[in-house]
């Protein structure tokens, strides 16, 4: 079981969705993530040793929080000394040596071997609770056409369930919607398929509309898709005939990946 103790409060984060926060650095719920982050890859790659383990932390801001935030960002997590903490019952002590913070998912886009190609792109990031986008002209990013709006996933999964309800009165889990969005054999379910179809159409219709209203060219760019809330609607974004030229990060490491890569540069 993911469990762990820091300050002496146990956290465990399975099957829980964090409350979305405009500035991360306002509590101690982000520093805590990273740290089951940490431990994760530390075990996944069998690196777990006794005593203090010395780090270097990349992290990632939304384009458009990019520039007020990532100096408070990496003060955040700077000068913290070593931190103690107990992950699935083992004790890990971890000093953060380094921190450096990009913008989030162009560093997933930078991942892409085929973006050196692509003269003007726009790197599109549907999350749970947000949409940001971030125009990329000749591989630079462009920190003043950028932008977050509140048309995350969590919009669709609410729509649907109240859809559904009304209609059926079956009440829909985000996994059975998940399911349906991917494609996935869902027997027990093909009643519901028509409305969870109609409201994906209507919400990527939507989505795509406010890109284009924040002077968001989807004809002449390539938009390149990235983020979990991408994934699950990348057939109806296909489907829309609203994007021109399109690719998708299906990688949801890409971000750590591409920050690592841009560390390693810099």
């Amino acid at each position: 079981m993911d469990v762990l103790k820091y300050k002496d409060k146990y956290y465990q984060i399975s099957g829980q969705r964090i409350p979305y926060r405009w500035d991360k650095t306002e509590d101690d719920w982000f520093f805590i993530l990273t740290l089951f982050g940490i431990a994760s890859e530390i075990e996944t790659n069998g690196a777990y040793i006794p005593g203090i383990k010395r780090l270097q932390l990349a992290v990632g801001l939304p384009p458009a929080h990019y520039g007020a935030q990532n100096e408070k960002f990496i003060r955040y997590f700077s000068r913290r000394g070593v931190v103690s903490f107990t992950y699935r019952g083992r004790p890990y002590s971890i000093c953060i040596d380094d921190v450096a913070c990009y913008p989030q998912f162009y560093a997933a886009a930078s991942m892409l071997q085929t973006f050196t190609a692509v003269p003007l792109a726009l790197v599109v990031d549907i999350g749970s609770y947000t949409m940001d986008y971030i125009r990329i002209k000749k591989r630079r990013s462009d920190l003043v056409s950028c932008g977050s709006l509140e048309n995350g996933v969590i919009m669709l999964y609410n729509k649907i369930i109240s859809k559904v309800r009304a209609a059926q009165d079956i009440l829909l889990t985000e996994e059975e919607i998940d399911a349906i969005l991917l494609g996935q054999s869902v027997q027990e379910l093909q009643a519901v398929i028509p409305v969870v179809e109609r409201c994906a159409q209507e919400f990527v219709s939507d989505l795509l509309s406010a890109l284009r209203e924040h002077q968001s060219e989807l004809r002449t760019a390539t938009v390149v898709f990235v983020g979990g809330g991408s994934i699950l609607i990348k057939r109806h974004i296909e489907e829309s005939g609203k994007v021109a030229h399109s690719m998708s990060v299906e990688d949801i490491r890409a971000n750590a990946r591409g920050y690592e890569m841009l560390y390693r540069v810099a």
